[in-house]
């Protein structure tokens, strides 16, 4: 499932099995960039292979191929390997941020996080000063 707001330059990607989560994620970030959702890793993959893609904020628990299996393909691919991936997830252990930084990932940021500090994070990495 894909999806998508426009008119923006810079394309942020979520990868969240959880569709609301698009819905309100694209409330706070389309001042900033034009979000695209998709629902799976291999969605995740198979986009980020075919367009260009500034960023991607990366949900781990999903079914089929999780975040961290999809962080490291993306990392480990030679067209893909220098995108961003700032992982967001609700697993905030010590064991799971090793296993996310392991996979290749930018970032970590546990849910439920500060909105104002997503939104710098974001900024951050497309290079936006507000």
């Amino acid at each position: 499932m894909l999806e998508h707001t426009q008119g923006y330059k810079q394309q942020v990607l979520l990868v969240d099995d959880e569709r609301a989560n698009f819905m309100w994620l694209n409330q706070v970030l389309s001042p900033h960039c034009e979000l695209i959702y998709v629902s799976s890793g291999k969605e995740c993959l198979n986009y980020v292979i075919n367009n260009q893609v500034n960023l991607v904020l990366l949900d781990v628990c999903m079914p089929g191929i999780d975040g961290f299996d999809t962080c490291r393909m993306i990392k480990n691919t030679p067209e893909t390997s220098t995108i961003p991936v700032i992982i967001v997830s609700g697993l905030e252990s010590k064991d799971a941020k090793f296993k996310g930084f392991n996979a290749g990932c930018d970032d970590y940021i546990v849910k439920p996080y500060s909105v104002p500090k997503l939104v710098d994070l974001v900024n951050g990495y497309l290079g936006i000063q507000e």
